[in-house]
Formats: structure tokens, sequence, C-alpha cells
């Protein structure tokens, strides 16, 4: 399996000069715990996560050092941007880590292992076309463990057009993310209102090709936060 067959390709972006805020919001509204920043050109220019909102003034978690080590460091520069900057750019992390969409699952696997990252940017040459989460990987290895074989080439062409079917709406999950295994559609990514459930297993019924579909669609309540599985999840979680 490549990237491009299990990365989310509806990627949330946020800008460097937005505030954190703006970012700590966009994360909650829609369930993700990472932003892949670009700049007005569209270029990736770095990404924010949640561990850039672990050390902050606001909080109260700023960052204490020992009495001695503080004589022989100071309050370094560096640690004073993280706790105190208001914009993105301030916190997020430049020069990110990235893979191509041929990129196997071995290689990303070993690419967020030596980098100590959860997620991915995934390039066509300079172009963001989606991001790869461990989350992905794990829809993935729950896909492969019901030994069904590796996606054919029609199956990439059945997952492009589900996702062309179900994106296009306002009802569109956010972080839509679609894997294809023999005809066999498995939907995942966040909704805020139970009818877009129906509404996306439905138009992937109605792609040519699709033989079954799998709702791991996750319903989040934007207000307080609180998310939950899918009914089919679910049912498969108390029958395991």
């Amino acid at each position: 399996m490549r990237a491009h067959q299990i990365m989310t390709r509806s990627v949330i972006t946020i800008m460097p000069d937005a505030t954190i805020l703006e970012a700590a919001n966009t994360m909650l509204r829609h369930h993700v715990s990472g932003l892949p920043v670009v700049d007005a050109a569209g270029a990736l220019v770095g990404i924010v996560s949640e561990g850039d909102f672990i050390r902050r003034s606001e909080i109260g978690t700023k960052r204490n050092r020992g009495r001695w080590l503080k004589f022989l460091l100071g309050d370094t520069a560096v640690d004073y941007v993280q706790e105190h900057g208001r914009k993105v750019s301030d916190v997020m992390t430049g020069d990110p880590v990235t893979v191509t969409e041929d990129a196997s699952l071995e290689q990303i696997v070993d690419a967020m292992e030596t980098n100590g990252v959860k997620r991915l940017p995934v390039m066509r040459g300079n172009k963001l076309v989606g991001l790869v989460s461990r989350a992905n990987l794990m829809q993935a290895v729950a896909s492969l463990a019901r030994e069904i074989p590796d996606p054919t080439a029609d199956d990439d062409h059945i997952r492009s057009r589900v996702i062309a079917a179900v994106d296009n709406h306002d009802w569109s999950p956010f972080g839509l993310n679609v894997i294809v295994r023999d005809g066999i559609v498995h939907l995942s990514g966040v909704i805020t209102d139970e009818r877009s459930r129906q509404a996306a297993v439905v138009a992937a019924q109605n792609v040519a090709g699709v033989n079954k579909v799998h709702d791991h669609l996750c319903w989040v309540d934007t207000m307080s936060g609180m998310f939950l599985k899918s009914p089919e999840d679910i049912e498969m979680a108390k029958a395991g």
C-alpha cells in the first residue's frame, strides 16, 4: 500500500499569521490533532499540533528550569516564544518532514518513528495533496487484518470516484478518508450532523463498482467537543 491509498485528501490547513486561538479552535472544531501550515501561495511552510500548546503561559505550564540550570542557560528565547507567541508561525514546526504519494507504509512508519511525529504531509512535488496520520495507518491495519488483498487499480479508481461523490457537498465529513478493498468501501472522518452520515453512505453506495460500504464516521458535538464512534464501530467493539 502507498500513501495515496490511505491518506486524508481533504486537508484542513491554517495560515502562519493566524492566531493561536484560531488554530486551537480549528483543531477542536474539526476533531484533528494537527494542521499543516500553508502560506498565501499554498506552499507548505510548517505544521502545528497539540504538542505545540502544551507549554503555554495562559494555562500556567511554562517550562520551569531549576535554579542552577536557569543560572547557566537563562530563560531561552525559543522557550519564551513557544510559551507566549500569539501567531501560528511562533509555535509551529517549520520545514516539516513529508512523504510523497508513492511512499510505502514502511517508509511512512519509518519517517514517523525516526522524527517522532504522528502525522506527515503528503506532497506531489511542491503541492500538498494529503495528510497521513497514525489514525490512517490504524484504518489500514484494520482493513488488512480482514485478509483482503491489496487494493487493485479498480479499487483506486473507485476510491477516487467515492471521494468525488462525497467531498463536494456542504454535508461532507471533515477529514474524509476512504479505503477500498475489492470494491468494499471504508468511510472515516468527522461529522457534526447525523444526517451527514446517511448522505455520505448513500453517495458511496451509488458509485459504480462499490459492493459494500462500512461506516466509520465519528460524530462530534462542536460545542462540547464530545464525540461518538459510528454505530457500526460500536457494535464491532462490543462483539470484539
